[in-house]
């Protein structure tokens, strides 16, 4: 994916607070985008999710996972032993995008395009975080994180992600669109040992 150049600084912001200030006064990419959700976590965090963008929720309360995806997302950190506030979550899109229907807001998936206009900030945000370890939680990550489209099941597992030690694994947000009780158990506990793996590798 050819990489967007209208975002990359000189000089780089040196900080993570310079950076999500930049972030945080950039206009909306993304259609129906509001205000950006900034990562959140601690600086030199051994392990970093990245997720796709916002949702609704992550929308209203300004902070990233906190939505119905956010809390099958801290159940399973829990039983695979991470703890949230020691790792550094955020957004390979920093906006939520969607369309209003009616009351609702209805999440629209990033395009390519979208995706590379903010990898720039996502690269340099990792930089100034220093993670051991960065996880793509579904497809988006991993076109932000690789520069290209990966398909999901075939590269399930540790990954490298520029000169980053990574690991690729589904967005909690797949587990709420499996109908049946005992798949959506399956795949829970799929995304679990994902989980106890990145831990063990970011030992």
């Amino acid at each position: 994916m050819p990489e967007q150049k209208s975002l990359a600084l000189d000089p780089e912001p040196q900080s993570l607070e310079e950076l999500n200030r930049l972030i945080a006064a950039a206009p909306p990419v993304v259609e129906g985008g509001t205000r950006a959700v900034l990562g959140e976590g601690p600086v030199g965090a051994a392990i970093a999710f990245v997720g796709e963008q916002p949702g609704d929720q992550e929308d209203l309360q300004g902070r990233p996972f906190v939505g119905p995806a956010g809390q099958i997302f801290d159940r399973a950190l829990a039983e695979a032993g991470i703890r949230r506030e020691d790792s550094y979550v955020t957004n390979a899109v920093k906006h939520f995008k969607y369309v209003q229907r009616g009351k609702r807001r209805l999440h629209q998936r990033p395009t390519a395009g979208e995706v590379t206009h903010y990898r720039w900030w996502l690269k340099r945000e990792l930089d100034l975080v220093g993670p051991r370890v960065v996880v793509a939680l579904g497809a988006t990550a991993v076109l932000a994180l690789a520069g290209r489209a990966l398909p999901i099941n075939a590269n399930r597992g540790p990954a490298r992600f520029d000169n980053r030690q990574g690991y690729i694994t589904v967005h909690p947000s797949y587990l709420l669109r499996i109908p049946a009780e005992a798949e959506k158990r399956k795949a829970f506990l799929a995304f679990r040992r994902d989980l106890e793996r990145i831990r063990a590798l970011a030992a």
